[in-house]
């Protein structure tokens, strides 16, 4: 009995962290755009101090992060319910969710100081535990209740994907502001690798999970940076070119395991 209430309470508190570092993240990426940190916001510094950077999506683009959070509130009330404290899947993720909300506002703290290389480890500390979680949880392989995909499954699929896309671009940032020659290598050629990266990895995910809300974000990046980039013939086409196979390999996928399925 002692074993299983103490079981019970280590639940509880897991669930508590993880709201409340959910909420608190939140909070914080709220406060940065209506009391920006030396008078910028995220996107002003992006659209100044790094507006030669090739990889950077349209600012229409960093809407998502409406989304994220959205998925990020349900994830957190439908973890925090009394009926989930038990839960195998969710108890497998610990307390990196937290881990990966505190390093997103560490992150907005850093970014905002204009301390970019130091931004970059903060944002690995948002991208490694999200990896973990989406290992853990089996997503796009393990079955799961419908209410479980859209509360679980689908907004850490989604905080993963940008947070995937969102690092190359800060690693480009960060390199950019310590005048990064690039080896010689033209600032358009280290874009087009970058895009060939991104698109690569969501082409494993699309194949290897059939994760269509991933390969979604991934699209979603790659249409905003061929928009921003449209009077650069090479990136505009490449970046709608990935974008289009991406869309075409998970209605494929899909329509597969519809078939077998039925």
């Amino acid at each position: 009995m002692q074993q299983f209430n103490k079981s019970e309470h280590q639940d509880f508190l897991r669930q508590l962290a993880t709201l409340a570092a959910i909420v608190g993240a939140f909070v914080v990426n709220v406060l940065s755009n209506i009391f920006p940190l030396n008078g910028l916001s995220i996107g002003e510094i992006s659209n100044t101090l790094f507006k030669n950077v090739l990889i950077i999506p349209a600012n229409y683009a960093f809407a998502i992060w409406g989304l994220i959070y959205l998925g990020l509130f349900a994830f957190g009330i439908y973890q925090v319910l009394p009926n989930q404290r038990h839960d195998f899947d969710l108890r497998k993720t610990g307390y990196l969710l937290v881990v990966a909300c505190f390093a997103q506002s560490l992150w907005v703290y850093l970014f905002l100081s204009r301390l970019f290389s130091l931004s970059v480890v903060a944002m690995l500390g948002i991208l490694l535990p999200l990896i973990v979680i989406y290992i853990r949880l089996g997503i796009g392989t393990n079955s799961v209740s419908r209410i479980k995909k859209w509360c679980v499954h689908f907004p850490i699929s989604i905080y993963l994907a940008w947070i995937s896309v969102a690092t190359i671009v800060n690693v480009a940032c960060a390199l950019s502001f310590v005048g990064w020659n690039g080896w010689g290598i033209s600032a358009e050629v280290w874009t087009v690798i970058m895009l060939l990266i991104a698109a690569a990895l969501a082409i494993f995910i699309a194949v290897q999970r059939r994760d269509v809300a991933y390969t979604g974000v991934v699209v979603w990046a790659m249409v905003a940076i061929a928009l921003k980039q449209w009077n650069n013939p090479t990136l505009r086409i490449l970046a709608l070119a990935c974008a289009a196979v991406l869309v075409l390999l998970i209605v494929v996928k899909n329509s597969r395991t519809q078939l077998l399925n039925g």
